[in-house]
């Protein structure tokens, strides 16, 4: 692969495409709100305060009645509660910062959109390579298991692997707080390592389909030929040749991906299986009772789930024009 021309165009592409720019922005913005979280959080997501609990975001306001004791009678009263800049987002049930919380709901979501859609990668690519490159029974062999793969549903493998497996989580140190440069944050970022393994092994099947048709095609081209009969390897063939001239369609598939597994995890949590409170399907879970009361416990961490998606398709659709327009969209690996 030239990466000079591939540069080149994607700086054309940025530079016509504001839908490009766009995704970009967005991406930029979560990824630093993940990063800074304990910098540009308010308080600790995981702190509670009951008796601030289900307040409105700024701007709005929640009227309720709630029954009180007034001069030994029990009496109706109506109570306004107003939105404040100290919960900007507003609180949950518990008194929680729904802002503090939907800032490392994105670690959480990020760490397995990326760690998940590498590891799924990593395997697919190989296992694609391999078949792709061998043919015949082995290609047989590995297809035919990618198929069985293929005829789940991906939110019920998911689940069902996670059942056989059980939860694992890893916590992860907070740099920031471990250096002192910040303080009542959480030490620790809490990786579900099994949701992190389950969400790979359930989409690493499209991207061996997609290093699959490539190593078919670029086996057959004549500077692979040249080299097999100079004594090339078979390995040394797949790693020099094959794989540098199947990255376009791979690059652009992991984009999709990382959007595809942010939503899974997010599902998995939404239903209680993630290994961590600290995610915006768990925070979406927790408010569905409370819609007609509380709407903002589920809608704004929500609202970031779509606006990530997004993000990361505009930019996938990015790379997909600048790199090879003529790839066919294959979302692959969703949750029906």
């Amino acid at each position: 692969m030239n990466w000079q021309r591939v540069w080149r165009s994607l700086r054309a592409e940025f530079g016509r495409s504001p839908m490009a720019k766009l995704g970009v922005v967005l991406i930029l913005a979560v990824f630093l709100m993940a990063i800074f979280a304990p910098f540009l959080a308010t308080t600790n997501p995981k702190a509670q305060d009951l008796s601030r609990a289900n307040e409105p975001p700024v701007g709005f306001t929640d009227i309720t009645e709630d029954t009180r004791l007034v001069d030994g009678e029990r009496q109706t009263v109506t109570v306004t509660t107003r939105g404040t800049l100290e919960y900007p987002l507003g609180t949950n049930q518990l008194g929680q910062d729904m802002y503090s919380r939907l800032l490392y709901g994105a670690r959480t979501s990020l760490l397995v959109g990326l760690l998940g859609t590498t590891i799924a990668a990593l395997a697919g690519v190989s296992v694609g390579m391999v078949a792709g490159y061998y043919g015949g029974r082995v290609d047989d062999g590995l297809m035919r298991f990618a198929d069985v793969m293929l005829a789940f549903p991906a939110l019920v493998l998911a689940i069902a692997l996670i059942g056989l497996l059980g939860p694992r989580a890893v916590d992860i140190p907070d740099p920031f707080v471990a250096a002192g440069l910040v303080s009542d944050m959480p030490e620790t970022t809490v990786l579900p390592v099994t949701v992190t393994f389950v969400v790979a092994l359930v989409n690493w099947v499209w991207f061996a389909r997609v290093a699959r048709g490539e190593a078919l095609s670029v086996r057959e081209k004549n500077y692979v030929k040249a080299s097999r009969s100079l004594g090339a390897s078979d390995w040394r063939l797949m790693l020099k040749h094959v794989l540098p001239n199947s990255l376009t369609p791979i690059l652009v598939l992991a984009t999709v991906q990382v959007a595809v597994i942010i939503l899974l995890e997010s599902a998995l949590s939404f239903l209680g299986f993630s290994g961590t409170t600290l995610s915006w399907g768990f925070d979406i879970s927790q408010g569905r009772d409370l819609l007609a009361t509380s709407w903002w416990i589920s809608t704004m961490p929500g609202l970031a789930i779509v606006v990530t998606v997004i993000g990361i398709n505009l930019v996938g659709d990015w790379l997909r024009d600048a790199l090879d327009p003529d790839i066919e969209g294959e979302s692959g690996g969703g949750m029906g």
